[in-house]
């Protein structure tokens, strides 16, 4: 099911800056959530480093980066500390914002189904809708770039 434009589910999460964030803290502004399985992982960190080189253009264009993944708040810290990211990481232990943006369910890898973090992103718009949804990223290397596109439109 696509959440895009659906108003986008509320969420108060630990972020890796030593507060805690919630979506109404940024009405008014766009927001990329982005939902990812685990720090210090080879595709999460290409990932995670295409948004940190889109960084200065996503600001230009007004828009917040979050990441969201079910690890602590020491390991997002590590994970950005070592990448230079320059946004914020929040922390999901217990999947239920994952769950409330469908990035948190049964995939397959390998062949073996299992329950977990589906690669995934939304993009909130200042009204709180949800603009559009990747509901499932394949490279994720190469999705920064597409948000991007999309966001030049």
């Amino acid at each position: 099911m696509s959440l895009e434009g659906l108003k986008a589910p509320e969420f108060s999460l630990h972020g890796c800056d030593g507060r805690q964030h919630s979506l109404s803290e940024y009405a008014g502004k766009s927001v990329i959530l982005y939902f990812y399985p685990r720090d210090n992982t080879p595709g999460c960190t290409k990932e995670a480093c295409g948004f940190r080189d889109s960084y200065q253009e996503l600001t230009d264009l007004g828009i917040v980066i979050l990441g969201v993944s079910k690890d602590s708040i020491a390991a997002h810290t590590k994970f950005r500390d070592s990448n230079s990211l320059p946004f914020v990481l929040l922390s999901d232990p217990d999947t239920t914002t994952m769950q409330a943006y469908e990035a948190f369910g049964e995939k397959v890898l390998y062949g073996k189904k299992s329950m977990g973090t589906i690669r995934s992103t939304v993009i909130i718009g200042p009204d709180g809708i949800i603009k559009k949804q990747w509901s499932k990223v394949a490279k994720a290397e190469l999705h920064p770039a597409h948000v991007l596109a999309y966001l030049r439109g």
